[in-house]
């Protein structure tokens, strides 16, 4: 596959979401670029491009999910091993960005972990990133090489609008977990045609939230609850239990782009009052999380045409709407 400016494209795989590598891959007709990505016995990362690079325009795909520190080594070093066999051009796709929720310092002698790990994939040598649902937009601007940053909503939001075919529009509402949410919540809103609520609470301690009160009208409705991650489901859970009790929602459901799944987070959602919860799978499925009450939906076919775009020198912004 070549384009107007010569160059052949190549798609690349570490371990984090071999899978997904391949469904984007598959989506564009080409195999995946033959390498391998391992450990040597004290456990440092082996790479080992088993075929040319010179002048190719190549793409790695992984997500910096847990292992989250071998994860990024191995983006860090595959890229690093691209560029120094000669590769054209070359773009990290990042599905999932780890260390992006330190992205400031919340208090004296913090680290800002998301500008770090900015710094690393640029020095390793990557020409451009492609990402989707940052933590926060901002982060965008923590690189000083040109950023893609993909949406989750165009292939979450018409899931629901389908789901919901049959209901009325006054009887759905789109709920933001907390305020800084609220933004992502209200563009959800608008593709289903709903109105839109918000979940006020305080955070006392990392992961652990306390619900305040509910901004909007919820009484009666099929309510979905819009985020971008999902960590251990505690924020989640509570939310969708003040959703019932406090604001008497009929049903909950929730959706989010990136499944951490940390720890106790599956039972809780499998315990709790949401009916459904829907992950993209810019993180592989956790054991357990195939559950009838968790759905996984596909971002290949994004991410394909995304990389399309990128290789033919065409805007990316279209995927967007």
């Amino acid at each position: 596959m070549k384009s107007i400016h010569g160059k052949d494209i190549k798609i690349f795989a570490c371990n984090s979401n071999k899978k997904l590598a391949e469904d984007i891959a598959a989506a564009m007709g080409l195999p995946l670029g033959r390498c391998t990505v391992g450990a040597f016995a004290d456990g440092e990362v082996s790479i080992s491009i088993e075929e040319s690079v010179r002048g190719s325009d190549v793409f790695v795909v992984q997500s910096t999910c847990g292992p989250v520190n071998n994860n990024l080594m191995e983006l860090l070093i595959m890229i690093d091993a691209l560029k120094r066999a000669s590769a054209g051009r070359i773009t990290a796709v990042v599905p999932y960005y780890g260390y992006a929720r330190q992205d400031r310092k919340a208090k004296a002698r913090d680290p800002i972990s998301a500008k770090l790990v900015a710094d690393l994939i640029s020095v390793a040598g990557a020409d451009r990133v492609l990402s989707m649902d940052l933590h926060v937009a901002q982060i965008q601007g923590f690189f000083n090489i040109p950023v893609d940053h993909l949406m989750g909503t165009p292939i979450l939001a018409p899931y629901f609008v389908e789901k919901f075919k049959n209901l009325p529009r006054e009887e759905i509402a789109v709920v933001s977990p907390d305020l800084g949410s609220v933004t992502r919540a209200r563009k959800f809103a608008e593709r289903l045609d709903c109105p839109l609520a918000i979940i006020d609470k305080r955070r006392p301690r990392a992961n652990v939230s306390e619900v305040m009160n509910i901004i909007g009208d919820v009484h009666g409705k099929t309510v979905v609850l819009v985020d971008d991650m999902v960590d251990t489901a505690g924020t989640l859970c509570h939310g969708a239990e003040a959703l019932i009790k406090l604001g008497g929602a009929r049903e909950v459901y929730a959706c989010a782009t990136h499944g951490v799944l940390s720890g106790p987070a599956i039972q809780r959602l499998t315990d709790s009052v949401i009916t459904e919860t829907v992950f993209l799978d810019t993180i592989p499925a956790k054991e357990g999380s195939d559950a009838a009450r968790i759905k996984m939906l596909s971002v290949a076919p994004v991410f394909a045409e995304a990389i399309s775009r990128i290789y033919e020198d065409k805007p990316v912004s279209p995927l967007f709407t």
